[in-house]
């Protein structure tokens, strides 16, 4: 058993206490970070006068033999280390000798793995962003494709008003634009060095906290030792953000899911993002945007349980705070894995253009049209609405849709209707003419997309 303590024990810990108490098995996750955090720790005691630069220089050196040798495979990360730290220290004592003993001067664990934990979430923000950039620009590709393409827009699942596919795929890229901007700000939040806190207290060396900061690109050291080693926020505010992410994913593939079924069959996805039956021939499921949908519980239940864990915990550090590294490390690979694989479903889906407007045509979402056309016409709303209904009521009893319904039909209702009352309704005219900022017609959402050209050149740049 390698630990970092065990001065004032008598006996040897239990092997089940030991085992229960252990965290090599995913701390080793963050073998970079905790190295990189030494050589900035050393490299600033060395700049304090606290090392000499001849100790600096043979810790550093040792620390990056243990990077390479890990990352090569002829140095292994195993469970006789208690953590990845008494793993670095004491591999490091091993090749270098009692030099190797001062890397922890000034330090403890307790601010080494907030260090450790800081970094290496960090460093996730920024590939998670950078899958969500690329899902983006999916969604902006497929925007300008689908400007004229006509669907149904629904509210309670019913067929309301016609959009846009590109209006629609809009809205979410909305929503991960909020996505990409909450990781911006958890990022930039989270940005202070905790290394030099110490247990809870700081300590009696001079440390140098700036310097060390700026050696690891942070914006500044933390201004509290008790709450820099007992701060868990940017987990939990991280795990909230990709709970919104997956829930958005969700969202997402719950549509995409019910557009593929035989009933709308508005999109078919690729044969590489499905799967078949083991009975049934004939089938081709949409198992990736059911996992996705599926695996945002897991994701919720990450930030569920990490919440759970900090809510009863006195300052500064307790040892319920090793539970943040498996709850967050599972969450981050989930949503790196579901927002890669979202992004090649949708991005190599078939969408079926006329299969979307005909369920536009057939769902009589041009009916608020219809109606709109009678106001323009003089006749008051309140009158319009019950009209069109009196319409509606007749196409269903006839199997058609207002399109087809014949003028002589309108005029029995309503003699203030003319031949125009067909443009007016035209799944064409019904689009074209919303052209607020926000709506579906091609103007306004040229101007979206224009606005999201210059907001991602920048992101891409």
């Amino acid at each position: 058993m390698a630990q970092l303590w065990g001065g004032r024990f008598t006996k040897e810990t239990d092997q089940l206490v030991y085992n229960f108490n252990a965290s090599i098995s995913f701390d080793q996750k963050f073998y970079k970070q905790d190295i990189r955090g030494s050589i900035a720790h050393v490299t600033m005691l060395a700049a304090s006068g606290i090392l000499t630069e001849a100790e600096r220089d043979q810790i550093i050196d040792g620390l990056n033999s243990i990077l390479t040798d890990v990352e090569n495979g002829t140095l292994e990360i195993t469970s006789k280390y208690e953590d990845i730290h008494s793993f670095v220290e004491a591999n490091l004592i091993d090749r270098i000798g009692d030099t190797g003993k001062k890397l922890h001067t000034g330090r403890s664990r307790n601010d080494q793995v907030a260090l450790d934990m800081k970094l290496y979430v960090r460093d996730e923000i920024v590939e998670i962003k950078a899958l969500v950039l690329e899902l983006m620009n999916t969604l902006h590709s497929l925007m300008k494709e689908h400007i004229h393409t006509y669907m149904p827009g629904f509210t309670h699942l019913q067929k309301a008003q016609p959009i846009t596919l590109a209006h629609h795929f809009g809205a979410y890229m909305e929503m991960f634009k909020r996505d990409y901007g909450r990781l911006c700000d958890i990022y930039a939040r989270m940005n202070y060095c905790p290394l030099g806190s110490g247990a809870l207290a700081g300590t009696t060396y001079p440390l140098d906290r700036e310097l060390t900061a700026s050696l690891l690109d942070f914006a500044g050291p933390t201004l509290n030792s008790m709450d820099s080693v007992a701060d868990r926020d940017y987990c939990i505010e991280l795990l909230s953000a990709l709970s919104t992410i997956m829930m958005h994913l969700s969202r997402f593939s719950e549509e995409i899911i019910i557009w593929n079924t035989n009933e709308y069959q508005f999109v078919e996805l690729d044969d590489a993002y499905s799967t078949g039956s083991s009975i049934m021939p004939q089938k081709k499921n949409p198992d990736i945007a059911e996992l996705v949908r599926g695996k945002t519980g897991r994701v919720y239940g990450a930030l569920t349980s990490l919440l759970t864990t900090m809510k009863g915990i006195p300052l500064a550090y307790n040892k319920d705070m090793q539970e943040d590294k498996e709850f967050t490390f599972d969450a981050i690979d989930t949503v790196k894995g579901c927002i890669a694989l979202f992004n090649g479903m949708i991005k190599t889906m078939t969408v079926n253009k006329d299969r979307m407007e005909a369920s536009a045509k057939n769902g009589f979402t041009n009916a608020t049209d219809a109606a709109d056309y009678l106001v323009n016409h003089g006749v008051p709303f309140r009158d319009a609405h019950g009209i069109v209904g009196e319409l509606v009521l007749t196409c269903i009893e006839r199997n058609i849709s207002l399109d087809e319904l014949p003028l002589d039909d309108y005029k029995a209702i309503c003699p203030v209707f003319e031949d125009d009352i067909y443009l007016a309704i035209s799944m064409e005219e019904c689009v074209n003419k919303r052209n607020t900022i926000g709506a579906p017609g091609p103007e306004a959402m040229n101007k979206i997309i224009e606005i999201n050209e210059a907001y991602l050149k920048d992101l891409n740049n």
